[in-house]
């Protein structure tokens, strides 16, 4: 047997001796190959959800209750034409649609826009319920009106209908026009000819000096 073969048959039996190198890699690789298969099944687990910052997942339409809220949109925004064919807007921070039967949009920051012969006018409201078949909004609280001359009117507890460009009210109604404060148990206000009619208990308190010759 020649020198060669017996420098390798020796360094082979050397690694065989029970706690020599071999023995000591075997130990070594039995404790980190777990751990590095169980890192890299976690990497494949979180990468997605760290790249795009979402899960998807399936849900089954029987077994899932469906949302209370129909419908739920933020800086909503509706449209149409009044009698004359001018166009108007609504438009609200937030609004929601209950029920898609129910055509009734509840709304919140309240913008209407409306064009009249002297130019346009807005009313505006912190809430207000949009009805879509009749395209008219009712509001429980005040809602401002500004013309684009400079006539203003607040008044609460009423509705818009935008087509007709009228202001109506039942159960208790008060605002303000530039002559004074008003109340009524209702009201019809025509708002192109800036007219407003109180019924039932009509209350208006006039302002010294506050009425000027158009």
């Amino acid at each position: 047997m020649s020198v060669e073969a017996t420098i390798a048959r020796h360094k082979r039996r050397e690694q065989a001796v029970p706690g020599g190198s071999h023995d000591r890699l075997i130990h070594f690789l039995l404790v980190a190959l777990p751990i590095c298969i169980g890192v890299l099944l976690a990497l494949m687990v979180l990468a997605p959800v760290a790249s795009q910052g979402e899960v998807s997942f399936l849900l089954d339409r029987n077994q899932v209750e469906l949302t209370e809220n129909r419908m739920t949109v933020d800086n909503a925004m509706y449209r149409g034409a009044d009698n004359d064919g001018r166009p108007f807007s609504v438009q609200a921070g937030s609004a929601l649609q209950r029920t898609k039967q129910r055509q009734m949009v509840e709304m919140n920051d309240l913008t209407a826009r409306i064009l009249l012969n002297e130019g346009p006018a807005v009313l505006t409201a912190q809430n207000g319920t949009y009805n879509l078949d009749a395209e008219s909004v009712r509001f429980p609280g005040a809602v401002n009106f500004t013309a684009s001359d400079g006539y203003r009117m607040i008044a609460r507890n009423v509705s818009v209908l935008l087509p007709e460009q009228r202001i109506v009210g039942d159960g208790r109604v008060n605002g303000r026009v530039p002559s004074g404060t008003f109340s009524a148990d209702r009201l019809e206000a025509d708002l192109q000819e800036r007219t407003v009619s109180l019924i039932g208990d009509a209350r208006l308190r006039m302002e010294p000096g506050a009425l000027t010759t158009r």
